[in-house]
Parts: C-alpha cells; sequence; structure tokens
C-alpha cells in the first residue's frame, strides 16, 4: 500500500477512514434518486454499493456483503438494507450498474471548468480537513452539497472533490419498473447530512470518515 492509498489509522485516539473512488448521483422521472458509491480503494477492499431513496422518501442500501453493510448503515441512515452482489463497470464515458434488483446505465460528458478546477488543486491539501472546511460555502452555493458535517452523533466526516462530470443521460430500472428518464436530484436525498448536486453527476471523491471511538472494523488497512 503506498502513501496515496487509503487506511485506517488512529489520529489522536481517533480512528480515521478513508475512502477513494467515485460517487455518481442520478434523478429520473419517477421520483426515485440513485446515488452509487464506486470506491476502487477502500480499508474494506475494492468495493461498489448504491443508496436509493424512493418517491415515497424509503431510503434502501444495496451492499456487496454483510461486514460493508453494517458499516455504511451504522453511519448513514436507512430504512432498509440489502445485502448481494453490486457491480460496476465503466466503458469510456458509459457506466453500467447492476445492484440486486436494479439496473441502471448512464453516460457522462465533457470535463467542465469546475472539473478542471478540482483537478488543480494538490491531493495532500484537498484531503485536510482544514480545506473541506475552507470550500464548504463555496460548493453550497455553487453546486448544493456540504464538504463536511456529521450523520451520527460520535462520527464526523468529509469530503475532497477532484474531478468532476455532468451525467448526460441515463437508463434505470428496479424491480423490473422502468425508473423513466434522467432528472435532476429533487428533492435531496437524506441519507446523511450532505446530499447529492441537483444536477446529475460523477465526482472523483476522497472521503474521510472519523468516529471518536475506535469501531470494530476494520482495524487495519485492507486492499
Amino acid at each position: 500500500m503506498s502513501a496515496e492509498e487509503p487506511a485506517a489509522h488512529l489520529v489522536q485516539g481517533r480512528e480515521r477512514l478513508t475512502f477513494d473512488g467515485w460517487i455518481a448521483a442520478v434523478g429520473t422521472e419517477s421520483g426515485t434518486r440513485v446515488v452509487v458509491g464506486h470506491w476502487p480503494r477502500s480499508p474494506f477492499g475494492p468495493f461498489s454499493d448504491v443508496m436509493l431513496e424512493r418517491a415515497d422518501g424509503r431510503r434502501i442500501l444495496l451492499a456487496p456483503t454483510a461486514r460493508t453493510a453494517e458499516y455504511i448503515a451504522g453511519v448513514y441512515h436507512f430504512d432498509e438494507v440489502r445485502t448481494g452482489p453490486v457491480a460496476v463497470h465503466s466503458r469510456g464515458p458509459v457506466w453500467d450498474v447492476a445492484a440486486g434488483s436494479l439496473r441502471l446505465r448512464f453516460t457522462v460528458g465533457r470535463r467542465g471548468g469546475l472539473g478542471l478546477a478540482l483537478r488543480a488543486v494538490p491531493g495532500p491539501l484537498a484531503r485536510r480537513p482544514g480545506w473541506a472546511a475552507l470550500v464548504s460555502g463555496p460548493a453550497r452555493l455553487l453546486v448544493g452539497v456540504r464538504t463536511r458535517g456529521s450523520s451520527r452523533p460520535g462520527w464526523r466526516q468529509w469530503y475532497a472533490a477532484r474531478d468532476l462530470h455532468v451525467i448526460t443521460s441515463a437508463v434505470a430500472s428496479f424491480a423490473g419498473v422502468d425508473l423513466g428518464p434522467l432528472a435532476p436530484v429533487v428533492p435531496p436525498v437524506r441519507f446523511g447530512f450532505a446530499s447529492a448536486p441537483a444536477t446529475p453527476a460523477l465526482v472523483r471523491v476522497v472521503s474521510t470518515v472519523e468516529r471518536i471511538s475506535a469501531p470494530a472494523v476494520p482495524r487495519r488497512p485492507f486492499g
């Protein structure tokens, strides 16, 4: 594991877990909003997960293993948790996601000005909690998201966005029902303190989660 790769480590008695990958958020005409996390590097090894909120507000987590499901559900809020294979594949601008009864294919556009600006920020700086605090105001103003906060008592989180592409099209179904064409991610999803941008987007992100008292898993780096 290189110095740039995520790890689980203690900082002043607090355990920090870092996840490096991509978050894709899409809305659909049916009102269902889907947030996909694709984490090639994490303390749990490579994995992907899906957070889904139906039009009626029901929040569902689709996670690949009981271990990842337990951890994610301990940090964020869901009404239902399901475990099973979660597959994410990309071929150029086209991404395919299969998780339980969810099928999603989306296409990303070219990198815009904000994506170029995010790529220009040095990695070590972007990962610092102070940087997340500094850019929290502009991020909320420009794209409607928060870069730091807490989803549950005893936890704190911060996000370092490293790149951004707008999602230009999507086809999705859940439980065999077509969810309709791409739409804004509105109303905001309610899994944690931070919502997704209202404009469907694919964001390269480094997410850090810190707990005051060290959790039971994981106790060492994986992957």
